[in-house]
């Protein structure tokens, strides 16, 4: 599985060149069958990444946002194969904050064991692989070796989605009491809790398995952890739908973190 990191890094830096290209432009937008934005961006990095991992393994699935969903009589049937997501944060794409990714992942017997987020407008690459760790990369050629802080901060710091938030968050953020609210796009989020910049990302909303595999991995490698709410690790391709539960991402473990949910989950 090492021997795919840098491929498989530079497909994703090739997808990240294709969305700039888009991005430098004066794009259209479309709206998919559930209103989310669509763009040429998404398309264009979702054919480079597909085509490039069908020549690096061409015998392993791929299931890509952009590419429909296979039947789950089908992809039950997987150990190993490709989650992506072409373009993660299309909103933040559309509203040009510049916070958005590019995300893939392997998934083996249900758990993302090898996962590639780039962010290209920063020119950095975040990589979780099991048996190798976490780093980032970025466009300069440095390469840092990335870890959770182990002690949370105080206050603490929160990550959550600049495009979604709801009253459960609010409920929760109220119970954990002093915090420095962070606001971020995509899988970023994730990343920043790898490297030890944020203590928690609590998702308490509905998000899609390929939001989430590339950025638990680099999470996960780098120490961290990415639960849903009784605890347990986040599964892949368990069930028919492909919609994630409510989850936390946390690096430090000094605090209980999903005691401070609210009574009414």
């Amino acid at each position: 599985m090492q021997s795919l990191i840098d491929p498989v890094v530079a497909l994703a830096i090739d997808a990240g060149h294709k969305i700039l290209e888009v991005y430098s432009s004066d794009f259209e937008v479309q709206s998919k069958d559930d209103d989310s934005p669509l763009t040429q961006a998404d398309l264009a990095s979702h054919h480079c990444i597909v085509a490039g991992l069908a020549s690096l393994t061409p015998q392993m699935p791929i299931i890509s946002e952009e590419s429909g969903l296979p039947d789950y009589e089908e992809r039950s049937q997987w150990d190993r194969y490709w989650l992506i997501d072409p373009l993660d944060g299309t909103k933040e794409f559309v509203n040009r904050n510049d916070e958005f990714t590019v995300n893939i992942a392997l998934i083996d017997h249900q758990k993302p064991v090898f996962g590639i987020v780039h962010v290209p407008v920063l020119d950095k690459t975040y990589l979780g692989c099991e048996g190798f760790g976490a780093e980032r990369r970025d466009g300069d050629g440095t390469v840092q070796p990335i870890r959770i802080s182990t002690a949370s901060a105080d206050p603490v710091r929160v990550v959550g989605s600049r495009s979604h938030r709801g009253k459960s968050l609010d409920a929760y953020l109220e119970n954990l009491g002093a915090c420095d609210m962070i606001p971020m796009g995509s899988s970023l989020k994730f990343c920043v809790i790898a490297e030890g910049g944020a203590d928690l990302y609590p998702r308490l909303g509905l998000t899609s398995e390929w939001d989430t595999a590339a950025a638990q991995a680099v999470v996960e490698q780098a120490g961290g952890k990415v639960v849903t709410c009784d605890g347990k690790p986040m599964k892949y391709n368990a069930k028919e739908d492909i919609l994630n539960p409510w989850f936390f991402v946390y690096g430090a473990t000094d605090r209980d973190w999903l005691a401070l949910l609210p009574d009414s989950e």
